[in-house]
């Protein structure tokens, strides 16, 4: 028998409530099998395109570049910073909370926001920088690259590119014997000239 309260929610709201249930658990139990089946290949930290990990990067380059001696994620006031120039008594952080912590104790302070290129750092610090030479032209451009390996010009228009695209998977797809990391740059590839074709 069931209790009195159960009784006065309609039936339809019952098995409304029991097939969401049962449907809850049956999608949750196929994706379960489907990430045991087929994992998700592990990223790899030279592959990762991380804001943080770039800005220290760059800002790493550019100091090196100055020949600035620094510390990194260095203990100062309490707080850990990115960056830390002991002869000139200057921190550099991502972190506002310590930026302003720092600056309170005499320390002079300087906050990165993850869009500042790390060349651009100089203009904030308190003491004259050599000028250094940008390194932006000598990075590869990803447009052309995604082009190029789709074997076509970058006046490429859409259709061309989707020919393309369809004509390289056939070789690249695991299923029919290809390379798992060439399917996905091709994919990546293709998404970015997709993107910017004519």
């Amino acid at each position: 028998m069931l209790p009195e309260w159960l009784s006065l929610i309609p039936t339809w709201l019952l098995a409304g409530l029991g097939l969401g249930a049962v449907a809850t658990l049956l999608f949750a139990g196929i994706f379960v099998v489907g990430d045991r089946l087929y994992p998700t290949a592990p990223i790899r930290e030279s592959e990762r395109i991380d804001g943080t990990a770039r800005r220290r990067a760059e800002i790493r380059d550019y100091l090196s570049a100055i020949d600035e001696r620094f510390v990194e994620d260095y203990q100062i006031h309490g707080r850990t910073v990115a960056f830390y120039l002991p002869l000139r008594d200057v921190a550099i952080t991502f972190d506002a909370m310590a930026y302003f912590h720092i600056e309170r104790h005499g320390t002079y302070a300087v906050l990165c926001e993850h869009e500042l290129p790390g060349a651009a750092i100089g203009r904030r610090l308190p003491f004259d920088v050599p000028e250094v030479e940008s390194r932006i032209e000598n990075l590869p451009d990803p447009v052309r690259a995604a082009f190029e390996r789709l074997g076509l010009p970058s006046s490429a228009s859409a259709d061309e590119v989707k020919a393309a695209y369809r004509s390289r998977v056939k070789d690249a797809h695991p299923d029919h014997g290809g390379d798992r990391e060439e399917f996905r740059r091709l994919r990546e590839a293709y998404a970015t000239a997709r993107n910017h074709a004519d």
